[in-house]
Formats: C-alpha cells, sequence, structure tokens
C-alpha cells in the first residue's frame, strides 16, 4: 500500500527498528534524520525527484517497505530510462519481497522507466547499493547495512548485477614507509602543498568544494552531479562531527586541484541510542568522545591531476593526521568495482578489500 499520510511515514520510518532489533550490528540512525531525508520540503535531492513510498503488511503489521525513485538529474546526466528503488526493508518473506519490487517497478513503468535500478536511498550521492559480503562487520557512517537473506530475495525476483562497489579497510601503526617518501617527493616535484579545513572559514571552504565535486567525480558509473543546494545540505549535516585534520585540500600554485574528506564513525556513538529518538542524544554525545575509527567519505581530484599521486598524498595526510588524533582503524571507500587505478592505490596504501556492495538492476 502507499504511503499517503503522516501516520504512514511514521511507520515508513519506524519498520527497520523493529525489523533489527536483536541485531548487534545494525546502526539505529536517529529518525530526525531520516525524516529530513524522505521529506520533499527538507532535502533539496527533490527538487530535481519524485518518490512513492510503499508499506507491505500482513494482519495489521509492517513486514515491508520499499522507495521508487525518479531522479531527473540522473536521466538528464545518463539519458536513459533507469528509475530506482531504495529504503528497502524486509522480512525473510519472498512473496513479501516480490510484492514490494513489483509495487515500485509499476510506478517505474507507469513513469515511462525500463529499468529498476537500485538500492539507491535516495541515490548514488546518498546510501546505496546491497551488502553481499563483509556481514561480519557493522557499517560505517553513511553506508548501509542489511541482513544476509536479503540477497535472495532479490536474486529471487530476478535482479541482476549491475555492478559492485568495494569498501577497504586499513588500521594501525604507521603508513608504509615507502608511501611516505613517495609522498614527500610528489609533493617536492610537483609543487603540491596540503592543508586542513579552516573551520573559520566553513562556508568559504564549502564554496570550494562545490567548485570541484562535479569535476572530479565526472565521467565515474552512475556519477549524478550534486547541485550547490544539496552540497549546502550535505555540509550543514555534517559539520557538528567534522575534524578539520581529517579533510584536506591539494594546492598547486594556489590553485586548489584536489580534496579529501574523511569523518569519524558516529555509528560508534549511534550504536548507543537503539530508539533512534531525540532523547537518546546524551548518549550519543557520550560515546562520540571515545570514536577511534573514521570513513573516508571522499577523494578526488581534477582530472589532469588524475593518476599523478595527488591521492596517495591525501590517503597519507589523512592517515598521518587521524593516527596522531588516535584515529586506529580507518574504511576508505565506497570504490568501484571496476576503477583499476583507486582500487590499487587503496592495496598500496595498504588497505584489503573488507566488504562488498552490490546494485542491482531489473527490467520493467
Amino acid at each position: 500500500m502507499p504511503v499517503t499520510d503522516g501516520r504512514g511515514l511514521n511507520r515508513f520510518i519506524a519498520f527497520p527498528y523493529d525489523l533489527y532489533r536483536g541485531d548487534p550490528l545494525w546502526v539505529p540512525q536517529l529518525r530526525m534524520d531520516v525524516r529530513t531525508l524522505l521529506s520533499p520540503a527538507k532535502n533539496p535531492f527533490f527538487r530535481h525527484a519524485e518518490a512513492r513510498y510503499f508499506l507491505a503488511q500482513q494482519n495489521g503489521r509492517v513486514v515491508g517497505r520499499i522507495a521508487a525513485i525518479k531522479n531527473d538529474a540522473h536521466t538528464r546526466e545518463h539519458g536513459d530510462r533507469v528509475g530506482f528503488y531504495g529504503f528497502f526493508e524486509c522480512a525473510d518473506d519472498p512473496p513479501v519481497a516480490a510484492a514490494l519490487f513489483e509495487a515500485a517497478g509499476r510506478w517505474l513503468r507507469e513513469k515511462g522507466f525500463r529499468v529498476m535500478r537500485g538500492p539507491m536511498s535516495p541515490s548514488i550521492n546518498d546510501e546505496c547499493g546491497l551488502l553481499v559480503s563483509g556481514f561480519e562487520t557493522p557499517p560505517t557512517l553513511m553506508m548501509p547495512h542489511n541482513s544476509e537473506y536479503y540477497v535472495g530475495l532479490h536474486e529471487g525476483y530476478g535482479f541482476t548485477k549491475a555492478k559492485d562497489l568495494l569498501a577497504f579497510e586499513g588500521s594501525g601503526g604507521q603508513i608504509p614507509e615507502r608511501i611516505a617518501r613517495a609522498a614527500t617527493v610528489i609533493a617536492e616535484r610537483k609543487r603540491i602543498t596540503l592543508r586542513p579545513l579552516s573551520m573559520k572559514r566553513f562556508k568559504e571552504e564549502v564554496e570550494l568544494v562545490k567548485a570541484l565535486y562535479n569535476q572530479a567525480w565526472e565521467k565515474n558509473w552512475g556519477f549524478v552531479p550534486l547541485t550547490e543546494a544539496e552540497i549546502d545540505h550535505l555540509a550543514k549535516q555534517l559539520k557538528p562531527i567534522v575534524v578539520p585534520d581529517l579533510v584536506c585540500f591539494a594546492e598547486r600554485e594556489g590553485k586548489i586541484i584536489g580534496f579529501a574528506v574523511a569523518l569519524p564513525d558516529l555509528n560508534v556513538a549511534l550504536k548507543h541510542n537503539p530508539s533512534g529518538r531525540l532523547y537518546g542524544l546524551p548518549k550519543i554525545l557520550w560515546y562520540a568522545r571515545k570514536i577511534h575509527r573514521c570513513r573516508i567519505l571522499l577523494l578526488g581530484t581534477l582530472k589532469e591531476y588524475r593518476m599523478s599521486g595527488v591521492d596517495a598524498l591525501m590517503y597519507h595526510w589523512i592517515w598521518t593526521k587521524g593516527t596522531a588524533l588516535g584515529y586506529n582503524w580507518g574504511e576508505g571507500g565506497w570504490i568501484l568495482e571496476d576503477n583499476t587505478a583507486m582500487v590499487n592505490a587503496a592495496l598500496h596504501l595498504g588497505f584489503r578489500p573488507y566488504k562488498t556492495y552490490r546494485i542491482y538492476d531489473k527490467s520493467l
């Protein structure tokens, strides 16, 4: 059944907190943040997109949910007839999953789409992909988590792999000495300097990110440009947890040529608020002081500086600064499975792949 009112939206938001109760790895996000993500009035994504939310019920009880998503920015960028689904959660019940997929697919077909792709919640710039390996460890900030049976629900319905996204982990000690030496040589030879984020100039720093982001990721599979409003929205949400030394800008001759963003893994603290409600905020703040994990969320350079060692320079910065601040474990990614340059760079730096997320396609 489609969500048509506030009560239905409340049930849509609440379902995962019931479904994953007892799962030691699932991390409950703040319900107010989920509501903002889903709300056309609050999330600037919906200025170029539309979504319809559906619930599955049995005997008056919610047993599944899904969103069907029309993303005009994707259509403009890629010129295809691909619609999306996301926010999929379901009991281990193939007929229920099939009914949810069918509801989303029907809505997308009516909009003229020929392929349903996902999960994207709501886009490739948000949480995306279905966890297909690495179920034994918890998700990091802004990465999804799902039960292993979800893979069977998808493949049993006829979804096929479109692309895999790889997450890498690294831990402990100093960065390999060969990398440290190489970073020094690259910096000197190419006259590249690195600097941290300035919180005093936060608004201006966000403007630099706006100028770089869409250039740095253009032509990546599935890439959808972020609008200025979306970047502003993301920056506002992340500002309270930003650690300036974990964000760096690469400059050459006064010009910004790349940037990298690592964030403390707030999931470590969110884990201690199972209800996801605001009254648990004091407990979240208490545990937030004890975070020793981070996630390298973004790392990109202008096209002409790719494969030049600038990425290694920025990894070196985050690794050394993070270690000095007490972060002893980090996740890098996600990285597209066929982005050979970035995969090799991560391996060369001592990271290892430890989770795989899959984007699926289903013909409509």
